[in-house]
């Protein structure tokens, strides 16, 4: 009788390998890399019931021996043999997560179909339980060809039994085990996964039952899509409808504290920095903060509830047609909220050039940044009425925008996929969680933290770049009769800018709000906000709404423009230098930005235009 020398688990991320080589080794571990990679080598001895000691490897999670990670390729080399300097495992033990029980069987059937010693831990089955799922595991031995432990690695539950299988697996002949798992394709595979699983479940509770239906509608490749972009039409139109009492009213706040400064202080120095730079400029973006709440308290939600996953899954599927990785939709996602850590989470791409296509269009993502311009020019150019049951046209315009940035950026990956960033989509698999209620304090802590970081930001960069403008159009001072913006130092700047952007239908003041918007998007609401305070010398109008002048000068072309600019237009300076960073130069931080104002430039030009020939609004 041979002795086992060397045992290995293997299985999907999520698994519970981990916990389950910790409760085998105990203290008998040592945990450094692998040599030449970053990846991690855990390695400790367990003790089989019979006595016998075994070298036991916890290898890196994988999907599938088709690697798209260095933690794949590192699992692949072991198992087959290919490591230097790393003995191949007399015994796979194979762990599955019960729960999940058709996903984790489709790479089990690669490792079966290797012919090697191999027992199955089928683990976490009380979460099973739990979940209203009986299992049959004999059901599952028989289906697979190999023995099947249930095992609950954190309570130590099945393990005498999985050592016992251990020692009975590495005597065991393997030459007939794989031949009915070998060769097939990876739809064959899922396909497989799915009859065995379904074998292997007695029965399923209730619970069970309705999310088991409710992931057969949400999931399906028709109604899915429906589903999800329905979803997100009545999130725009919440935006505006729920927002409207609550942005009033911080509005209302903010021309009091303008009026009541403007009533006890001298005019001056002081009071223009308080009435024209303060509360013109950055309080015309801090009015904004119920959109920001009430986007991200929808987001929130789908996140707890489970639904984000399956959304991810739905958008692979269009992604995949443009040759992305699905592996590029979380940090997609992310740079909704912000372009900065959506850059940022492309790390957990392997694939260098899928990688690089994910950085370069993360910036076509609708940041939150962009919420108070698309709301502040939507109040003021879009009639606030409805155009069916319940659909609002402003809240139908602000979808459209969103949509209008994710086609962007779809388009922009098809197009670098076949030219600077060449290559093929590959597969992405991810793990489904429960259907639950999202939980009332997780919620209110969540949209607490994002409401903080939008003030902390109008609070910095907002409140910095908006007082650096003030100054520039307050110096030096008109003559009598003279418009102060005309002979300031920004008007000068503003009016030089105009002539490159005048074709697209852009005015002095528009192109001057621009410039300073390259710090932060929301920067382009004050810097408006401020030239039109700075602008008029009458105290009433200095306190009227940013929405109320773009409303009586800006032709309805001009607005739609601007939208369009911003659709497309670069994400702020900090979003270029985090490229910088992950991308190791200038090189493709610099295309980017040449990209993105050429798209910006020539859609906003294109939209003008058209809406002129439309006749849509002209004065």
């Amino acid at each position: 009788m041979s002795r086992i020398k060397r045992a290995a688990l293997v299985g999907n991320p999520n698994a519970g390998k981990s916990a389950l080589f910790n409760k085998l080794t105990g203290a008998r571990q040592k945990i450094a890399n692998y040599p030449g990679v970053t990846v991690e080598r855990k390695a400790g001895r367990m003790i089989l019931p019979s006595g016998e000691p075994v070298e036991l490897v916890d290898l890196p999670g994988a999907y599938s021996f088709d690697t798209a990670s260095p933690d794949e390729e590192v699992t692949r080399q072991i198992v087959h043999g290919e490591f230097e300097g790393e003995p191949v495992p007399d015994v796979l033990i194979l762990v599955l997560d019960a729960a999940n029980l058709e996903q984790h069987l489709v790479f089990a059937q690669e490792v079966i179909a290797l012919g090697r010693p191999t027992v199955v831990a089928l683990n976490m089955v009380d979460l099973a339980e739990r979940d209203g799922l009986t299992l049959d595991p004999a059901a599952l031995s028989e289906a697979l060809g190999v023995p099947v432990i249930p095992t609950v690695a954190v309570r130590s539950r099945g393990l005498a039994e999985l050592g016992e299988a251990m020692s009975s697996a590495s005597q065991a002949d393997p030459a007939d085990r794989s031949r009915h798992l070998d060769h097939i394709s990876l739809p064959e595979r899922r396909l497989a996964a799915k009859h065995m699983a379904r074998a292997a479940i007695l029965s399923r509770s209730k619970r069970a039952k309705v999310e088991r239906g409710l992931d057969a509608v949400m999931l399906n490749p028709w109604a899915g899509p429906i589903i999800l972009f329905a979803f997100l039409f009545v999130v725009f139109q919440a935006v505006f409808a729920w927002a409207t009492p609550f942005a009033d009213a911080l509005e209302a706040g903010v021309g009091a504290l303008s009026a009541a400064v403007t009533s006890n202080i001298p005019d001056g120095f002081f009071r223009d920095f308080l009435t024209e730079g303060l509360f013109a400029g950055v309080g015309a973006v801090v009015v904004f903060l119920p959109q920001i709440v009430i986007l991200f308290a929808f987001i929130l939600a789908m996140e707890a509830s489970g639904y984000m996953a399956r959304a991810a899954f739905i958008m692979d599927r269009m992604m995949a047609g443009v040759g992305l990785s699905g592996r590029s939709f979380i940090p997609l996602l992310s740079s909704f909220a912000c372009a900065i850590p959506g850059i940022m989470a492309t790390r957990a791409i392997a694939d260098p050039k899928d990688r690089l296509t994910t950085i370069l269009i993360a910036p076509l993502m609708t940041c939150s940044a962009r919420l108070p311009v698309y709301a502040v020019v939507i109040a003021a150019v879009i009639p606030a009425r409805t155009i069916g049951a319940g659909i609002g046209l402003q809240g139908l315009v602000l979808f459209g925008l969103y949509i209008a940035g994710i086609v962007g950026a779809m388009v922009a990956a098809l197009v670098l996929r076949r030219s600077f960033t060449k290559g093929e989509a590959s597969g992405f698999i991810m793990e489904m969680p429960r259907y639950q209620l999202p939980r009332l304090r997780d919620m209110a802590i969540g949209l607490w933290q994002r409401a903080w970081v939008f003030l902390r930001r109008a609070g910095t960069i907002i409140f910095a770049a908006t007082i650096a403008l003030w100054v520039l159009l307050s110096f030096p001072k008109a003559d009598p009769g003279e418009s102060q913006v005309d002979a300031s130092i920004a008007g000068q700047i503003g009016s030089g800018v105009a002539v490159l952007v005048e074709p697209i239908g852009f005015n002095r003041d528009i192109a001057l709000s621009l410039i300073p918007a390259m710090a932060a998007r929301e920067v382009a609401v004050s810097s408006l906000g401020t030239i039109y305070a700075v602008e008029s010398s009458d105290e009433d109008v200095v306190a009227e709404r940013v929405t109320e002048r773009i409303g009586a000068t800006w032709t309805l072309p001009t607005a739609l423009a601007f939208l369009a600019w911003f659709v497309f237009a670069p994400q702020c300076l900090s979003t270029i230098a985090v490229a910088k960073r992950e991308t190791n130069g200038w090189k493709w931080p610099v295309f980017m930005l040449v990209y993105l104002f050429a798209a910006a430039y020539v859609f906003a030009g294109l939209t003008y235009w058209i809406a002129v020939a439309a006749g849509l609004g002209c004065r």
